[in-house]
C-alpha cells in the first residue's frame, strides 16, 4: 500500500512541475514600437481549429498607390491559394463601413484563420473590434487605428515617422527657416498623416535622427520651437484624401495667396506634400492652370516641393524624362519622394503567413516599420516606381 501511495505523489508531483515549467522555447516578442506602445504581452492565438482561410481587406483598385497596394494584395493571395495549404481572399472595398460589414461577413464564415486589414478610415474600427471579441487574429496594416492598435497581432506599415524627419531634414537643408511660407497636404486625417507630423516635428525639435542608407543620418543643429513648428501646421494646410484632384482644388483656390505671401517673407516657399498624387496635383495646376502674374513671381522665388509614394511617373518627372519633367525644373528649385512601396502589403501577409506557422516572434499589440528613404533627381535611376495612373 505505501508502494502504490509512493507511486501516485511521484506522478503527482511530475505533473505539477510539467505545468507549471511551460513551455521553454516560447519567444518573448520583438522592441518597443516606434510610437511608444509596448503591446499586451498576451500570448497569440494557435490555429490548431482547422479553420484554413485568410482574409486580406483592402481598398478598391483604381488608382495610385492603394490601387498598386490591393494589387499587390490580391496577387499574394492566388500565391498562397495556389500552394494549397491555405486558402487566401482578397475583399476589396472603398470605405471603412463597408470593411466593417466584410469583418462580419468573415466572422459568420467561420472559418478565418487570420485577417490582414489595411483599414480605409477610422470606422473600420468596429470592424477590427468584432474580429478581436470572437478571437479571431488581424494584422492590421498602413493605416494603424489608435483605438484597435493594442488588439492587432500586429501593426505594420513604413516607417512614416521617419518620412516626416525626411522630409523636414531635406527642407530644411534647402533653407527652410522658422516663420517661412510652408503649404503642408494632408492626405487624410489618421495615424499615417500625423505620424508623418510628428516625425516631422520630432526632427525639427532636435528630438529624433532622419537615416537612411542613401542620404546617412543626420540630426538637426538648428532646432524649432514648438510654436515656431504650429505656425506651419496653422496656416496653409489641407486634407487632400490622398487624391491629385483635392491638392488642385486647393491650390486653384488659394495659390495667388501663397504666392503673395511668400514674394512678402523674403521669396521662399516650401510644400510639404504627403503624398505623390498630391505633388502632382500642384504640377497639374501649375501646367493648366496658374495665372501669368503669379508665375513669373513663382519662378523667382525659391521653392522646394516633397512627396511620398514612389510612383514611376513622378519619378520620371524628376529624371528629366516626363512630359512636365520641364514644368518642374522652371519652377520648382528641387523635388523629392520618400520612397514607400506599396509592395510592402505582400510583405506583410508573408509575416502573416509565419505566424499560421507558428514561427511568431511580436507581441500583440506592437509594431514592425519598414524603412524609408529619400529618392530625387540625383538617386532616382537606382529605383523601378509603381505605375500610379
Amino acid at each position: 500500500m505505501k508502494k502504490i501511495l509512493a507511486l501516485v505523489l511521484a506522478l503527482s508531483l511530475s505533473l505539477a512541475l510539467i505545468a507549471c515549467g511551460g513551455d521553454n522555447n516560447s519567444q518573448q516578442g520583438d522592441t518597443p514600437n516606434n510610437s511608444g506602445s509596448q503591446g499586451t504581452n498576451e500570448p497569440a492565438p494557435t490555429t490548431g481549429d482547422g479553420k484554413n482561410t485568410v482574409y486580406v481587406l483592402g481598398p478598391t483598385p483604381d488608382h495610385g498607390w492603394t490601387a498598386q497596394a490591393g494589387a499587390y494584395a490580391q496577387a499574394k493571395c492566388e500565391e498562397i491559394t495556389k500552394a494549397g495549404q491555405y486558402k487566401a481572399t482578397y475583399i476589396p472595398a472603398s470605405s471603412g463601413e463597408e470593411q466593417v460589414d466584410h469583418c462580419n461577413t468573415i466572422i459568420a464564415n467561420d472559418d478565418a484563420a487570420l485577417v490582414v486589414m489595411m483599414a480605409l478610415d477610422d470606422s473600420a474600427q468596429a470592424g477590427q473590434e468584432a474580429l478581436y471579441a470572437e478571437g479571431i487574429p488581424f494584422i492590421s496594416f498602413d493605416r494603424i487605428i489608435e483605438a484597435t492598435e493594442k488588439y492587432a497581432i500586429l501593426n505594420a506599415s513604413g516607417d512614416n515617422w521617419q518620412c516626416g524627419a525626411g522630409i523636414a531634414y531635406w527642407l530644411q537643408k534647402n533653407g527652410m527657416q522658422p516663420g517661412d511660407t510652408v503649404v503642408v497636404l494632408y492626405g487624410d486625417n489618421g495615424t499615417v498623416c500625423s505620424r508623418r507630423q510628428e516625425g516631422f516635428e520630432q526632427f525639427l525639435r532636435g528630438e529624433i535622427e532622419y537615416q537612411d542608407k542613401q542620404t546617412g543620418s543626420y540630426k538637426t543643429t538648428e532646432t524649432w520651437t514648438q510654436e515656431q513648428l504650429d505656425a506651419v501646421f496653422n496656416g496653409y494646410t489641407v486634407v487632400c484624401n490622398w487624391s491629385a484632384d483635392g491638392a488642385y482644388n486647393y491650390i486653384e483656390q488659394k495659390f495667388d495667396e501663397i504666392v503673395a505671401a511668400a514674394k512678402a517673407n523674403g521669396g521662399k516657399l516650401y510644400i510639404y506634400s504627403m503624398d505623390d498624387e498630391m505633388t502632382f496635383g500642384v504640377l497639374n495646376y501649375l501646367e493648366a492652370g496658374a495665372s501669368a502674374a503669379t508665375l513669373a513671381d513663382l519662378e523667382a522665388m525659391d521653392v522646394y516641393i516633397s512627396a511620398i509614394g514612389g510612383m514611376q511617373e513622378l519619378y520620371d518627372v524628376m529624371a528629366g524624362s516626363d512630359d512636365q519633367s520641364d514644368l518642374a525644373k522652371k519652377y520648382f528649385d528641387d523635388m523629392m519622394s520618400m520612397y514607400f512601396s506599396p509592395k510592402m502589403m505582400q510583405d506583410v501577409i508573408e509575416t502573416g503567413m509565419t505566424y499560421l506557422t507558428g514561427s511568431w516572434n511580436h507581441e500583440v499589440g506592437s509594431g514592425e516599420y519598414q524603412p524609408t528613404w529619400i529618392v530625387d533627381a540625383g538617386n532616382v535611376s537606382q529605383f523601378e516606381g509603381f505605375q500610379g495612373h
